[in-house]
């Protein structure tokens, strides 16, 4: 069985998602009688950050496990900053132009 590295759990607490290089892998578990892990799969392969080690994942989950968020490498050569622009208030604006829904 292969390792990998920054594990993270899909939300729905049955699939554990993980990385192998450049490979996002998935695996189905079991918890009753005992931990059974399934054969695990590739999710997709591409070339995104590494790992900043620590068992911190550098990427999230989406609520119903089918997106994942994930940072890929600058695609230019490193420039010396000119310019930072920090945004105020973001999370109203956010609020602003998504509204929450229920699913209710």
């Amino acid at each position: 069985m292969e390792g990998g590295t920054a594990p993270r759990w899909n939300p729905n607490g049955r699939e554990l998602f993980y990385r192998i290089g450049n490979k996002m892998m998935a695996v189905e578990v079991t918890t009753q009688p005992s931990f059974t892990p399934a054969k695990p799969k590739v999710v997709f392969e591409g070339t995104y950050e590494p790992d900043p080690g620590g068992g911190r994942p550098n990427y999230d989950v989406s609520p119903d496990g089918q997106r994942f968020l994930m940072m890929k490498p600058a695609e230019q050569q490193a420039v010396a900053l000119t310019q930072i622009n920090v945004v105020l208030n973001w999370f109203a604006e956010l609020k602003r132009r998504v509204p929450v829904t229920s699913d209710k």
